[in-house]
Formats: structure tokens, C-alpha cells, sequence
């Protein structure tokens, strides 16, 4: 871990706000923009780096070298490591805290990272076992936290941010990001529709003081990629300037 410059922590109360979406292009962004950058798939319950890679059917052997050391898996100019390399598609993982916590280990301190600028962490939604082996094993720079507007989603996240602000745990939020933000009409009249709530994210933030680093509307383009394995701002100019946008905010931060 000493050849990483900055290891960033990307966490959401709930599952299903698009944290994992949001890593990912996160990371090409980096990528871009020059920077040397890993992503480690932290999800261990629900892995879905890989295929958002297109990388989901690498075995444990293009992994694992004889004096068991792990080397990621480079797609699109990022390190990835994830337990999806070590089990088949829609494979349950059944797993109790200790078996969970020695895998994170591995990952952490028994892979090849190299010299990193970045290290990207997609944390699993919630707070429990994994955040705190993480936080346990690596010294994390700050968390970005990925949210929808929607009242059971900022429930959760409030709860994560109590999280990360406890005294014996303590790691800065960097800022947070609204996400399926709204959905705009193809016509002419390009209106916005907001299904999950409006401005809910950024009400949020002024309250817990934290900064609003941008929001990414609700786009088909982007489930449309994502289910390819393709990071989408590979393929579309406006979602690649949001992203681009947000990801320079959270450098400024650092």
C-alpha cells in the first residue's frame, strides 16, 4: 500500500443508487485525465466490477502467480481485483465475517498494485464487517458517498455518514453525488422529470456539510454500456463531461 498514493473509498447506505457505475467511470476518468489508477472490487456479496468490464469470465490462474502473489486485471487502463474472478456468474457467495475479512487481506497486501496514483474502493452498501476490515487494513484518504434523492436512500446515507464520523473511525467525505438524478424526454420539449425526488442530495449536503460534487441524470445510454462492459463515458461526450467535471472536484478536495 506504501506505492498508493491515494486510496478512495466509494460507499452508499443502499444498494442500487449506481455506486458501482459510478466507480467505474470514476476510474476511467482518472485514467484520462493521466493518472496510474486500481480498482478494488470490495462488493464481496455482490461483485459486479467484472462485468461492467467485460471481464467476468478471467479465471483464478490468469490471477494467481506460484509464489502467491495476485496481479489485477487491466481493462480500459485500470488495476482491477475481484472476488467475481474467483467464482462463476451469478455464483452465491455464502460467506460469515472472518472468511470475508482474510479474502480482503489477500487483496490488499497479496496483489501486485504497483505504483498507483489512485486506488478506487467500491465499498458494499451498508455498514458492517467489510467497511470495517477495510478501514482496519488501509488508511483511506476520504469517501465518496453515491446517493439517489429518494427519502429511503438519504436514510441510509445518513447512517454511513454517522459512520465514517465516529471518532475511532474517522475518514473525511470528500463529497456526494446525486445520482439518477432526473430523466429527461427525448422531445422537443426536453423536460425533467424527477422520479426519484427533487434536490434531496443537495439539501442533504448543506445540512451535513458536505460538498455536492454533481449529479448524473437517468440515461439508457448508461445501462446500455454498462450491461456491454463498457465504461460509458467511452461512448458519450455529455456524460463523459459530468463525469470528468465531478472527478476534478474530488481532486480538489484532496
Amino acid at each position: 500500500m506504501n506505492t498508493i498514493k491515494n486510496i478512495i473509498g466509494i460507499a452508499s447506505g443502499k444498494g442500487g443508487v449506481g455506486k458501482s457505475t459510478i466507480a467505474v467511470n470514476l476510474s476511467v476518468s482518472l485514467v484520462k485525465m493521466g493518472f496510474h489508477v486500481g480498482l478494488l472490487d470490495a462488493d464481496i456479496y455482490g461483485p459486479s466490477i467484472p462485468l461492467m468490464f467485460n471481464i467476468e469470465n478471467i479465471t483464478p490462474c490468469q490471477i494467481q502467480h506460484k509464489n502467491g502473489i495476485m496481479n489485477p486485471i487491466t481493462s480500459y487502463g485500470v488495476q482491477i481485483l475481484s472476488i467475481g474472478f474467483f467464482s462463476k456468474y451469478g455464483q452465491a457467495i455464502v460467506w460469515r465475517g472472518p472468511m470475508v475479512t482474510k479474502v480482503l487481506r489477500q487483496f490488499i497486501h497479496e496483489t501486485n498494485w504497483g505504483k498507483l496514483d489512485f486506488l478506487i474502493v467500491d465499498l458494499p452498501p451498508g455498514t458492517g464487517d467489510i467497511h470495517l476490515s477495510i478501514l482496519q487494513e488501509i488508511s483511506l484518504k476520504g469517501i465518496v458517498i453515491v446517493s439517489t434523492s429518494q427519502k429511503v436512500a438519504l436514510s441510509d446515507v445518513n447512517r454511513t455518514l454517522g459512520m465514517f464520523r465516529i471518532k475511532s473511525i474517522y475518514v473525511p467525505i470528500l463529497g456526494i453525488i446525486e445520482n439518477m438524478s432526473y430523466f429527461l424526454t427525448e422531445d422537443k420539449t426536453k423536460k425533467k422529470w424527477f422520479l426519484f425526488g427533487k434536490d434531496g442530495v443537495k439539501k442533504l449536503s448543506k445540512e451535513m456539510d458536505i460538498l455536492f460534487l454533481g449529479e448524473i441524470p437517468i440515461l439508457q445510454i448508461i445501462q446500455k454500456y454498462s450491461d456491454l462492459g463498457i465504461p460509458v463515458i467511452l461512448e458519450n461526450e455529455e456524460i463523459k463531461n459530468i463525469f470528468i467535471k465531478i472527478t476534478k472536484n474530488i481532486i480538489n478536495q484532496l
